[in-house]
């Protein structure tokens, strides 16, 4: 993902949290505020060590970067920040995408009817 498309900073990350409004499924929580300032969506990603190893939560961090590629024009101007729970450990590439879709879908930051 290029830079603008990013959240990096932890100060970004806290005000997400604060302000934004959360949504999960078993293996995501999804946090999200509206941005009215940019013209897409800003993304951070949040795998904790209880999770598995450096090979583990980078193969999840790689799956839900993925997801987003394929969504890039679909998704409107938010702030977006996922976190992976313990069942996303032992999910291919295709269920993390279809498990982060659903819980998308249910946060409403598609701009368009996703199948």
């Amino acid at each position: 993902m290029e830079k603008q498309y990013r959240i990096k900073k932890n100060k970004d990350f806290q005000f997400v949290y604060k302000k934004g409004k959360s949504v999960a499924n078993r293996q995501f929580v999804v946090y999200t505020k509206p941005n009215k300032t940019l013209t897409h969506f800003r993304l951070g990603i949040s795998v904790s060590k209880k999770i598995g190893n450096a090979v583990v939560r980078n193969r999840i961090k790689r799956g839900v970067r993925e997801t987003f590629k394929v969504h890039k024009d679909d998704i409107i101007a938010t702030e977006i920040i996922v976190i992976a729970r313990q069942p996303a450990k032992d999910m291919s590439a295709l269920q993390i995408q279809a498990s982060l879709e659903h819980v998308l879908k249910i946060a409403k930051v598609f701009n368009k009817r996703i199948r």
